[in-house]
């Protein structure tokens, strides 16, 4: 079931709304929560109901696990519980995810023909398997001791199930119990309504405008077919921004919903194409993801206290598993390579600033430069993230370095030819793989003219959702772009949200 559907929107919340708070004001926050967790594994059977007991089954065992750990001292049993459910989280995640992925590797590799067993990946598994390997850590610790209930209700609470934010037990299980959290509030329905209404604006009217190119352009690419100069940049750039509106949008649409039960989720995106370096991005991109790493792997790794050369291992083999844990293929893998390569690089440039004592330029020019930098270097990484394999995301990568050739309008010849330039230059229509006809590039541009600058200019939805008094001005936008959402839903070529296949 999608946030971005009719059923859910009118149906499955407002039922799940109205029998959670009708629960909690006349049969108690226990049936409440109950309620709840039904609703959310309803949500999550929506889709297929043969993921059910794969999630029933992870959220028993991992439970049962920290349990054992919660009822002993720190020591050699303890660390036995954790390893345990280590393994079986990371094994399960392999072998769900990266079964047919490393199979076909070993085919290549020994020149073999194993049959791929095609194994159906469970939605979600990425999320709430991290989300649950977080909490097995901090039992270690000893910092929860939940009952089953309420860790049930923190793994499938259906706003972030499906794709996130990464959420920690510590901000999530003491909400629900909340005094302040067991009565409806019109203040943050208001609030939540405000916020769900840019997310879904986001997915339905802007990214999925951009996924008809970005898709249209990838796929060329994946039939040999050669972009031009112009047709691989906007390819890649649609891509850019389908994916920051479409993640983004996600976010913002569950918070949203979260805030209708009271319940306020951690922010996960703070306008990332802002960002004047590489970890600055990371700061600012899929937020939980980032924290998470950072407190899991990064931390125990040794992170940074260890000497500046083990630091930079650190970041790389931080920023390669994040590659990896996104998806299996060789483009993702790529895909973490260059940002760990990036984040290596950056260290380095800010170790001789730190060594010479020098400080960094504060002007314009140069945040400009940093950030036209970072922004290509983004745009230009995501074509091995989406490309289905190498060789498509090569050729992308080829056309915007000109190789495939540059072709101009053929109305714009002749200026070419006062010049005798037109030797350099192929004139005909130039977007017809990406584009189809003049009409359609127009709109393109007018996407580009009328939605980039909401992701590298103004403010972002979690800010105008904080500032206290909104403009009527602003009010009544927002309204505008709820109505007109719901309205695209039906008209809508692209729905699914992107990180639903991670």
């Amino acid at each position: 079931m999608l946030f971005n559907s009719y059923i859910f929107i009118f149906m499955f919340l407002p039922i799940t709304l109205l029998g959670y708070f009708f629960l909690l004001r006349y049969k108690g926050l226990f049936l409440a929560k109950i309620f709840l967790i039904l609703c959310s594994f309803f949500f999550y059977a929506y889709w297929n109901f043969k993921y059910v007991p794969i999630l029933f089954e992870s959220i028993c065992i991992n439970f049962f696990l920290a349990q054992k750990m919660q009822s002993m001292n720190r020591g050699g049993g303890k660390s036995i519980y954790l390893i345990c459910g280590l393994i079986f989280n990371i094994s399960t995640l392999l072998f769900f995810k990266y079964t047919d992925f490393f199979i076909e590797n070993i085919n290549l590799l020994a020149h073999q023909t194993f049959s791929l067993p095609h194994i159906v990946l469970p939605l979600a598994i990425s999320f709430f398997t991290f989300q649950q390997i977080a909490y097995l850590c901090d039992a270690y610790k000893n910092q929860n001791n939940d009952s089953f209930i309420d860790y049930c209700l923190f793994v499938v609470f259906f706003p972030q199930l499906i794709a996130g934010p990464i959420v920690h037990h510590k901000e999530m299980i003491p909400q629900f119990s909340h005094p302040i959290s067991q009565w409806f509030c019109v203040n943050n329905f208001t609030k939540g309504l405000f916020i769900f209404a840019i997310g879904l604006f986001k997915k339905v009217v802007i990214a999925d405008s951009f996924a008809i190119y970005a898709n249209n352009g990838f796929n060329a690419a994946l039939k040999n077919i050669n972009l031009n100069f112009f047709e691989s940049w906007l390819t890649s750039l649609s891509y850019t921004f389908q994916l920051y509106f479409d993640f983004s949008g996600y976010c913002d649409m569950a918070i949203g919903i979260a805030l209708f039960f009271n319940i306020v989720l951690p922010i996960n995106f703070n306008s990332p194409y802002k960002s004047a370096n590489i970890q600055e991005f990371w700061k600012r991109w899929h937020m939980t993801l980032g924290r998470f790493l950072t407190q899991y792997l990064y931390i125990p790794l040794g992170g940074n206290k260890k000497g500046k050369i083990l630091e930079l291992r650190n970041v790389f083999i931080v920023f390669l598993l994040s590659g990896f844990w996104h998806g299996a293929g060789w483009g993702f893998i790529i895909w973490g390579f260059l940002h760990a390569i990036a984040m290596i690089i950056h260290r380095l440039y800010c170790y001789c600033f730190e060594f010479f004592k020098i400080s960094k330029p504060n002007n314009k020019l140069y945040f400009f430069f940093c950030w036209l930098l970072t922004f290509n270097f983004v745009n230009i990484a995501w074509v091995f993230f989406r490309s289905e394999n190498v060789q498509s995301a090569i050729t992308i990568i080829k056309g915007m370095m000109g190789l495939n050739g540059i072709v101009i309008p053929s109305a714009l010849e002749h200026y070419f030819v006062k010049f005798n330039l037109q030797k350099f230059f192929i004139f005909s229509y130039p977007l017809p793989n990406i584009a189809g006809t003049p009409i359609d590039f127009f709109k393109l541009i007018c996407y580009f003219l009328l939605f980039v600058p909401f992701a590298i200019l103004f403010k972002n939805s979690i800010q105008y959702t904080q500032e206290k008094n909104q403009s009527i001005f602003i009010l009544m936008c927002i309204s505008f772009m709820l109505w007109y959402a719901l309205v695209r839903i039906e008209i809508s070529s692209y729905q699914e949200f992107i990180y639903f296949n991670f």
